[in-house]
Protein backbone atom coordinates (compact mmCIF):
# COMPACT_ATOMS: atom_id res chain seq x y z
CA UNK A 1 0.00 0.00 0.00
CA UNK A 2 1.29 3.45 -0.90
CA UNK A 3 1.95 5.75 2.08
CA UNK A 4 0.05 8.99 2.66
CA UNK A 5 3.42 10.70 2.14
CA UNK A 6 3.71 9.34 -1.40
CA UNK A 7 0.04 9.87 -2.19
CA UNK A 8 0.12 13.57 -1.30
CA UNK A 9 3.26 14.18 -3.38
CA UNK A 10 6.24 13.46 -1.12
CA UNK A 11 8.72 16.05 0.11
CA UNK A 12 7.51 18.85 -2.17
CA UNK A 13 3.96 18.51 -0.85
CA UNK A 14 5.05 18.34 2.78
CA UNK A 15 7.29 21.39 2.32
CA UNK A 16 4.48 23.40 0.72
CA UNK A 17 1.99 22.29 3.35
CA UNK A 18 4.22 23.21 6.30
CA UNK A 19 5.00 26.64 4.84
CA UNK A 20 1.30 27.42 4.28
CA UNK A 21 0.35 25.89 7.64
CA UNK A 22 2.72 28.12 9.61
CA UNK A 23 1.60 31.19 7.69
CA UNK A 24 -1.93 30.41 8.91
CA UNK A 25 -0.85 29.58 12.47
CA UNK A 26 1.30 32.68 12.89
CA UNK A 27 -1.52 34.93 11.70
CA UNK A 28 -4.01 33.43 14.19
CA UNK A 29 -4.09 35.54 17.38
CA UNK A 30 -5.52 32.58 19.31
CA UNK A 31 -2.31 30.55 18.95
CA UNK A 32 0.42 32.76 17.46
CA UNK A 33 1.70 33.82 20.91
CA UNK A 34 2.93 30.27 21.50
CA UNK A 35 5.53 30.90 18.79
CA UNK A 36 6.84 34.29 20.01
CA UNK A 37 10.13 32.88 21.30
CA UNK A 38 10.47 30.02 18.81
CA UNK A 39 13.18 29.80 16.16
CA UNK A 40 10.74 29.38 13.28
CA UNK A 41 13.33 28.12 10.76
CA UNK A 42 14.20 25.34 13.18
CA UNK A 43 10.52 24.71 14.00
CA UNK A 44 9.57 24.48 10.33
CA UNK A 45 12.38 21.98 9.73
CA UNK A 46 11.27 19.85 12.68
CA UNK A 47 7.65 19.98 11.53
CA UNK A 48 8.59 18.91 8.00
CA UNK A 49 10.60 15.97 9.36
CA UNK A 50 7.82 14.99 11.78
CA UNK A 51 5.05 15.09 9.16
CA UNK A 52 7.21 13.19 6.69
CA UNK A 53 7.65 10.43 9.28
CA UNK A 54 4.01 10.55 10.45
CA UNK A 55 2.78 10.22 6.86
CA UNK A 56 4.93 7.17 6.20
CA UNK A 57 7.87 8.81 4.45
CA UNK A 58 11.55 8.61 5.39
CA UNK A 59 12.07 8.87 9.15
CA UNK A 60 14.56 11.68 9.71
CA UNK A 61 12.72 13.09 12.74
CA UNK A 62 15.02 13.53 15.72
CA UNK A 63 12.88 15.84 17.85
CA UNK A 64 11.10 15.13 21.10
CA UNK A 65 7.95 13.06 21.22
CA UNK A 66 4.69 15.01 21.15
CA UNK A 67 4.11 14.87 24.90
CA UNK A 68 7.60 16.14 25.73
CA UNK A 69 7.56 18.82 23.04
CA UNK A 70 4.27 20.33 24.23
CA UNK A 71 4.24 19.68 27.98
CA UNK A 72 5.26 23.21 28.99
CA UNK A 73 2.69 24.99 26.81
CA UNK A 74 -0.55 24.40 28.76
CA UNK A 75 -2.54 23.95 25.58
CA UNK A 76 -6.31 23.50 25.61
CA UNK A 77 -8.85 21.83 23.35
CA UNK A 78 -9.44 25.25 21.74
CA UNK A 79 -5.75 25.52 20.80
CA UNK A 80 -5.62 21.96 19.47
CA UNK A 81 -8.73 22.51 17.36
CA UNK A 82 -7.35 25.77 15.96
CA UNK A 83 -4.13 24.06 14.86
CA UNK A 84 -6.05 21.10 13.43
CA UNK A 85 -8.31 23.51 11.56
CA UNK A 86 -5.30 25.24 10.02
CA UNK A 87 -3.88 21.88 8.99
CA UNK A 88 -7.13 20.89 7.31
CA UNK A 89 -7.42 24.32 5.65
CA UNK A 90 -3.86 23.99 4.36
CA UNK A 91 -4.57 20.61 2.81
CA UNK A 92 -7.76 21.90 1.23
CA UNK A 93 -5.87 24.92 -0.15
CA UNK A 94 -3.39 22.50 -1.74
CA UNK A 95 -6.27 20.53 -3.30
CA UNK A 96 -5.35 17.33 -1.47
CA UNK A 97 -8.08 14.75 -2.14
CA UNK A 98 -10.66 14.41 0.64
CA UNK A 99 -9.77 10.78 1.41
CA UNK A 100 -6.14 11.81 2.04
CA UNK A 101 -7.21 14.83 4.12
CA UNK A 102 -9.24 12.43 6.25
CA UNK A 103 -6.20 10.18 6.71
CA UNK A 104 -3.98 13.13 7.65
CA UNK A 105 -6.57 14.45 10.09
CA UNK A 106 -6.79 10.99 11.69
CA UNK A 107 -3.03 11.06 12.17
CA UNK A 108 -3.30 14.54 13.69
CA UNK A 109 -6.14 13.42 15.98
CA UNK A 110 -3.98 10.57 17.24
CA UNK A 111 -1.62 13.16 18.80
CA UNK A 112 -4.43 14.86 20.77
CA UNK A 113 -3.80 13.40 24.22
CA UNK A 114 -0.03 13.78 23.99
CA UNK A 115 -0.16 17.37 22.74
CA UNK A 116 -2.62 18.31 25.49
CA UNK A 117 -0.78 16.17 28.08
CA UNK A 118 -3.92 14.28 29.05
Amino acid sequence: MTSVYDQIGGAAAVNAAVDIFYRKVLSDPLISDFFDDVDMDRQIGKQKAFLTMAFGGPNNYTGQDMRQAHRHLKLTEVHFNAVAGHLQGTLEELNVPENLINQVMSIAASTHDDVLNL
